[in-house]
């Protein structure tokens, strides 16, 4: 008998035909051991199916329980459940939390890995690295600012109010207020968090001070601080969402009434807590001269380096990627140099192109008209992104300057996704508080990497990934994420846009601005650049203009190894693209290579790396 080349399956072994075969014994023993097998896939298949479904259980009940203890992250989602309180910030609440991260990861290595179907591993890869990073980096938990210019509570605490705290009920208001009482609490326990930084001799970099206390100030000036026309930024945002309300007038003076009391019962001494404890830590403090100058610093520095990396990338081979990659975008910015008729080095283009006219005016109508600019830009890249893409967000995108109280310290420009729940859109936010910081040629790639096709499209298209655990839908991994932007500036150049050479010079000049970013992180973390020759080497290889390079650098000093993550996590993608163009040839689909980047969420990039591989293995 010859079974050669005849397809059997469970389902068409019946239809087979078997009047050839002359030895009904020989058809009864193909047939019962045909049936046994099917019978035994079929039961492993159920396994399979049982331990994943169980997984996936495990998954959504460890998530609701994370989700339950912070009440901010529950606005987040876009849920509206303990509505009036914000978070425990105390440490025993910290060391509870590592106990069950602890817990957890017993429990998830329970689960049978061989036993789960592939969604399931890569979910259970992802869980697993999560939770062996949150549990090593328990021990760096006081290496951290959480008094700085970026972000800190200072100003983070009322930019959540502000922008995440919806009010669209009576119920919604009075959780508002609730809310401003419950900032002094959390204030006290965050102020012990600092203290006990201090007896560690872990304190902020000098420059971080005056600008703390230049947010908080901002926070307790107006009414109903002090007399005047002009409202503080939070009275100003609750009388603005109560006056929307379908109440009666009677009822808004009285909520009205409750938000100003609390204001000036708690919030007040609150922010006058720390800006008083912050002046004195400023007086009697050395300088702060970057990781490696902490308790354990380069230890510190080196985890930093692996976590927000999701590699084993050392800080040389950053340092040397980085030397190289200003060298090669270097020589492309000598191009369009040349290719706009510019006489001079390229330092003098540098200095050309932050003159006044690459620039909106600094007033209100090139506000409106920079604004107007990225609207245009985001318009017509979106017309263009079928070329680029299967999948696109359910999520609408806003862009919105940076509120006037934290625009003096905050970035230059930064996004906040959407809900969970789809009930908020993505942010897209442009800090527009100094004209001569957002130069036109730049606007274009700055738009692409925060909105369409960067962070909006990566991060709206995980929260729409409803097939997959939550955990899964609202997990960041920086050197993907950040990756994934860098790589978005530069996909539209691929499709024909910037037409303008100045524009592409924009992308280029971003470009290099991350390429710098691996050379001083390195050069202050890992070998002890002080600030001023950090600011150099940035003035000197980048046309960024003054401020925005003394920024920068600010930054990485209270956020060691951040920087470094850009082109780490471009040059992944940009290599895992060539591997699939060469492997596949004509068949190569740019369209599908998205898909498979962005349709299971982020990625720590050793995964994303094997889910490519796999791809292009099932393509052949």
């Amino acid at each position: 008998m010859n079974l050669s080349g005849t397809a059997f399956s469970c389902n068409n072994f019946f239809q087979s035909d078997i009047s050839v075969m002359k030895n009904k014994a020989i058809v009864l023993w193909v047939f019962f051991s045909f049936f046994t097998a099917c019978t035994h896939r079929s039961q492993s298949e159920d396994a399979i199916l049982q331990e994943s479904t169980k997984l996936n259980r495990f998954f959504d009940k460890v998530f609701e329980a994370q989700v339950e203890r912070y009440p901010t992250w529950q606005t987040y989602l876009g849920r509206k459940t303990n509505y009036g309180l914000l978070d425990n910030e105390t440490e025993a609440y910290g060391q509870e939390e590592h106990e069950i991260n602890i817990q957890t990861l017993k429990e998830l290595k329970e689960f049978k890995f061989e036993s789960l179907n592939e969604d399931a591993q890569t979910s259970y890869r992802i869980f697993k690295y999560q939770l062996e990073m949150q549990i090593e980096s328990y021990q760096w938990q006081y290496h951290s600012f959480p008094l700085n210019q970026m972000f800190g509570y200072q100003s983070e605490t009322p930019s959540f109010l502000i922008n995440m705290h919806q009010v669209e009920s009576e119920s919604d208001a009075y959780a508002y207020v609730s809310r401003l009482k419950e900032i002094h609490r959390v204030f006290s326990e965050r102020l012990k968090f600092v203290q006990k930084q201090e007896s560690l001799g872990i304190v902020p970099p000098h420059f971080v001070f005056d600008k703390v206390i230049a947010d908080a100030k901002n926070i307790i000036s107006g009414k109903p601080f002090q007399p005047g026309e002009k409202s503080s930024p939070l009275y100003e945002d609750f009388n603005q969402k109560v006056n929307r309300l379908k109440i009666s007038d009677k009822k808004k003076q009285e909520l009205l009434g409750e938000a100003q009391a609390a204001l000036k019962k708690f919030v007040l001494p609150a922010y006058q807590e720390l800006i008083s404890y912050i002046q004195k830590l400023a007086k009697k403090h050395k300088l702060n001269q970057g990781a490696w100058s902490l308790p354990r610093g380069t230890s510190f520095y080196e985890f930093r380096l692996k976590s927000v990396n999701t590699t084993e990338i050392e800080a040389n081979e950053i340092h040397a990627i980085g030397l190289s990659e200003v060298k090669r975008i270097q020589d492309e910015m000598r191009v369009i140099m040349k290719q706009v008729g510019f006489r001079g080095n390229l330092n003098q283009f540098f200095e050309h192109m932050r003159g006044p006219s690459y620039h909106y005016p600094d007033t209100d109508s090139g506000r409106e008209a920079y604004l107007a600019h990225v609207d245009k830009v985001l318009t017509g890249i979106k017309a263009q992104s079928p070329k680029l893409f299967k999948t696109f967000p359910k999520a609408d995108l806003l862009v919105k300057p940076v509120e006037a109280f934290r625009e003096k310290s905050a970035g230059t420009a930064f996004y906040n996704g959407p809900s969970l729940e789809g009930n908020r859109p993505g942010i897209y936010y442009v800090n527009l508080y100094k004209m001569a910081d957002n130069p036109t040629y730049k606007l274009e790639a700055l738009a692409y990497h925060e909105a369409i096709p960067g962070h909006h499209m990566q991060i709206a298209i995980a929260r729409d990934l409803e097939e997959l655990p939550k955990f899964r839908r609202t997990s960041g991994f920086t050197a993907y994420t950040e990756g994934w932007g860098l790589y978005s500036e530069l996909l539209p150049k691929e499709i024909g846009l910037y037409e303008d050479p100045y524009s592409d010079f924009g992308r280029l000049s971003m470009e290099i601005w991350r390429a710098a970013r691996m050379v001083v992180d390195t050069g202050i973390h890992a070998k002890r650049w002080d600030r001023e020759r950090a600011i150099k080497y940035m003035r000197d290889n980048t046309p960024s203009a003054e401020l925005e390079t003394v920024k920068e650098i600010e930054r990485y000093f209270i956020m060691p190894a951040q920087a470094t993550t850009y082109k780490v996590g471009m040059l992944k993608i940009l290599s895992l693209r060539e591997l699939a163009k060469n492997a596949m040839g004509e068949k190569f689909d740019i369209r599908e290579f998205h898909d498979i980047v962005l349709r299971d969420g982020a990625l720590p990039l050793w995964i994303l790396e094997d889910k490519v591989k796999q791809w292009i293995k099932k393509k052949h």
